[in-house]
């Protein structure tokens, strides 16, 4: 698993389909972090600066179907660029661990795989946006569409993309099963189907043993 350089902070993100918890284990493990004396950054894409926030209402806001994969990877490497820019990268120079609620892996699952426009696009728009910067770790959070969606649904949910077909669903699980299987020096996969507690129990070990 890459770590990061001397002098560094820490990056990891949370990836996953709607519903898996990621938020949740994201304050979970901030919080265990802090109590371990490391300075630490919670932070959520799309989003994370106020550009960046304004661009995650035009994402999620609206019809399902009111945008293209094209036009949603460029607003999402957008918000993402300055989110690098003026929040991400100043903290990890600083020496702050970063956690992240979604990064570069979401659009590739997103719009690269489960909407088609494929891992060259993608790999070719992040290199342009963000240069070279990838998580040390990567924690994907998975769970079955059948208990996923209903629970992301039932907390209120009702973005674009919780609004899609079941298929689609079906698809981005395995399009974040597939980025894993691609770097396990980077990802985890993460049962996300215990009890918090227990997921967030997993997530540490991951953290220690990294």
């Amino acid at each position: 698993m890459t770590m990061a350089a001397a002098g560094r902070g820490r990056f990891i993100t949370f990836e996953g389909g709607e519903g898996t918890g990621k938020s949740t284990q994201c304050r979970r493990l901030a919080a265990w972090l802090e109590e371990q004396d490391i300075t630490v950054l919670a932070t959520r894409e799309p989003g994370g600066t106020p550009a960046a926030e304004a661009i995650r209402a035009l994402l999620l806001d609206g019809d399902a179907d009111h945008l293209d994969a094209m036009s949603e990877a460029l607003l999402h490497f957008a918000a993402r660029r300055e989110h690098v820019r003026s929040v991400i990268a100043p903290a990890l120079a600083s020496g702050t661990w970063v956690l992240c609620d979604r990064f570069s892996d979401s659009t590739m699952a997103y719009q690269g795989l489960a909407m088609g426009l494929g891992r060259p696009v993608i790999d070719s728009l992040h290199r342009l946006a963000v240069g070279a910067l990838m998580p040390d770790l990567t924690l994907v959070l998975d769970l079955p569409v059948a208990d996923s969606l209903p629970r992301a649904r039932g907390q209120g949910g009702d973005d674009r993309y919780e609004r899609r077909e079941v298929a689609f669903h079906e698809a981005l699980r395995q399009a974040f099963q597939d980025i894993a299987a691609r770097e396990p020096e980077r990802c985890v996969v993460i049962d996300a189907g215990g009890d918090e507690e227990t997921v967030a129990a997993a997530i540490r070990r991951c953290v220690q043993d990294g």
